[in-house]
C-alpha cells in the first residue's frame, strides 16, 4: 500500500468502521485517529472511545453536531420541500456535515489521508468524497470496500471475530442501519427481496416507533408553530428546532407515523430497497407544507415545488457544497419570509391529517372565496376566459378554415 503515516477515520462504531481500524493498521501501518459525529444517534455513541482504542485507534474525537445538523442542513432541506422519490433524505444530508468536520480534524492533525467505511455500491461514498474534495482537494481518500478482499457482511463478521473486534450485531440481526435525530434506515437481509413484506411487528425492528396496527385507537392532535419557515414551538411550548424534532419523533412514533418502504434509484445506477423511519420529519414536512399553502402566492409555490426536485437530487447526490445548492437555498430562504403561523395536525394510525392552519400572512380570503355573498365580481370571469382562451380559439378557427372570415 502507498505509505500513509496518519489517517483520520470517519468512525461510527458499526460493523464497517469497527474492522477498518485494524485493517488500516495491517495494510497501511499508519496511526489511526477516529472521529465520531453526534448527529442524534443516541445510545450508539456509548462506549465508542474504549472500543475505538481497543481496536487500535490512537484517539477518538466525539463531536456534538446535533444543532448544527438540524439548523444548517435539516431545516433548509425541509423548507425547500425536498424529498427524493418520497425519501426524506435522512442519511443524505447527514454525510456532508460529518465529512466536513472529519476534514477539519484531518487538517488539524496533519493527516495524510481520510478513510470512510462506505461500500462501493452505495451513495454515501460519493457524499463523503465530494465533501472532502470541497474542503481538502488534495487529501488522499481511502475506501477499504474498494480495496480489500472482503465480499460480504458475513466476511466482515468473520474478520471481526478473528481480530477480537466487539460487535453489537449478530448474523441474524445484521441489517445495515443508519440512525440520526431525523431518521433510521434499514437495509439488507429479508429486505433485499422487494416481494417480502417488512415484519414491522417483530420486536426490535422498528426503533423510533410502532407499526400503525399497534398505534392507539384514539387520534393525537399536535400544534406546530413556525417563524419564517423555522419550527419554534410545539403545543404552545417554545423550543429550539432540534427539540421540536425530538418531541415530534415521540408523538409520531407512538402513532405509527413516518414508515416508508421504498425501492429507490441509487446514484450509482442500481435500484435498492430500504425501510425508513422518519416520524418527526414526516410531521414537520406536512406542517410546513400546509402553512405554505396559506402564505405563498401561486407562482412562487409552483416554482418552489419544481425546484424541490432539483434540491433533492443535489442533496441525495452529495452535492451540498456546490454553488447551485447554495443558490437554491438562497431562493428558498427568500420564500420563507412570510411562512409564519401555526398548524394543527391529527395523528392517527400512521396518518397525518390536516386539522387547521393560521397565519397573519395568509393570502386566503374567506370574503373572496366564500360560496355566499362575496366581494368577487363573477362577471369579470367572462373577459378573463375570453383572453385566456384566445390562442385556443384562434387555433380551432384556423383548423376549421374560419379564421379571418
Amino acid at each position: 500500500m502507498e505509505q500513509v503515516k496518519k489517517c483520520v477515520l470517519a468512525y461510527s462504531g458499526g460493523l464497517d468502521t469497527s474492522i477498518i481500524i485494524p485493517w488500516l493498521k495491517e495494510n497501511y501501518g499508519c496511526e489511526v485517529i477516529a472521529v465520531s459525529a453526534d448527529v442524534g444517534q443516541g445510545s450508539e455513541l456509548e462506549g465508542l472511545e474504549e472500543k475505538a482504542k481497543k481496536t487500535g485507534a490512537s484517539k477518538l474525537y466525539i463531536l456534538d453536531l446535533v444543532d448544527e445538523f438540524v439548523e444548517d442542513y435539516i431545516i433548509p432541506t425541509m423548507q425547500a420541500g425536498a424529498n427524493y422519490e418520497g425519501y426524506l433524505l435522512g442519511t443524505s444530508f447527514a454525510r456532508p456535515i460529518i465529512a466536513k468536520h472529519v476534514v477539519d480534524i484531518a487538517l488539524k492533525e496533519g493527516a495524510d489521508a481520510i478513510c470512510h467505511g462506505c461500500t462501493g455500491k452505495g451513495n454515501d461514498q460519493v457524499r463523503f468524497e465530494l465533501t472532502i474534495k470541497a474542503f481538502a482537494p488534495q487529501m488522499k481518500i481511502i475506501a477499504p470496500w474498494r480495496e480489500w478482499d472482503l465480499k460480504s457482511r458475513d466476511d466482515e463478521i468473520d474478520y471481526a471475530e478473528a481480530h477480537n473486534v466487539p460487535l453489537k450485531i449478530s448474523r441474524e440481526t445484521n441489517y445495515s442501519k443508519d440512525k440520526n435525530l431525523w431518521h433510521l434506515s434499514h437495509e439488507g437481509l429479508d429486505l433485499e427481496d422487494p416481494a417480502n413484506e417488512p415484519d414491522y411487528q417483530k420486536p426490535g425492528f422498528l426503533e423510533l416507533g410502532v407499526s400503525p396496527e399497534q398505534a392507539p385507537d384514539r387520534p393525537t392532535y399536535v400544534e406546530i408553530e413556525f417563524e419564517k419557515g423555522v419550527p419554534t414551538a410545539v403545543d404552545g411550548k417554545k423550543m429550539k428546532p432540534s427539540d421540536v424534532i425530538r418531541v415530534l419523533n415521540k408523538l409520531g412514533g407512538e402513532n405509527g407515523v413516518g414508515i416508508l418502504d421504498l425501492v429507490e434509484n441509487r446514484l450509482v445506477g442500481m435500484k435498492s430497497r430500504g425501510v425508513y423511519e422518519t416520524p418527526g420529519g414526516t410531521i414537520l414536512y406536512r406542517a410546513h407544507s400546509v402553512l405554505e399553502t396559506l402564505c405563498l402566492d401561486k407562482e412562487t409555490q409552483h416554482m418552489k415545488a419544481r425546484l424541490a426536485i432539483n434540491f433533492a437530487d443535489l442533496v441525495y447526490n452529495g452535492q451540498w457544497f456546490t454553488p447551485l445548492r447554495e443558490a437554491l437555498s438562497a431562493f428558498v430562504t427568500s420564500t420563507q419570509r412570510t411562512v409564519t403561523g401555526k398548524v394543527r395536525l391529527k395523528l392517527y394510525k400512521g396518518n397525518v391529517i390536516n386539522a387547521g392552519v393560521w397565519s397573519k400572512y395568509s393570502l386566503y380570503s374567506e370574503k373572496i372565496a366564500t360560496f355566499g355573498e362575496s366581494s368577487y365580481n363573477q362577471k369579470d370571469a367572462e373577459g378573463f376566459i375570453n383572453l385566456f382562451g384566445l390562442p385556443i380559439q384562434v387555433k380551432a378557427l384556423l383548423d376549421q378554415g374560419l379564421l379571418d372570415k
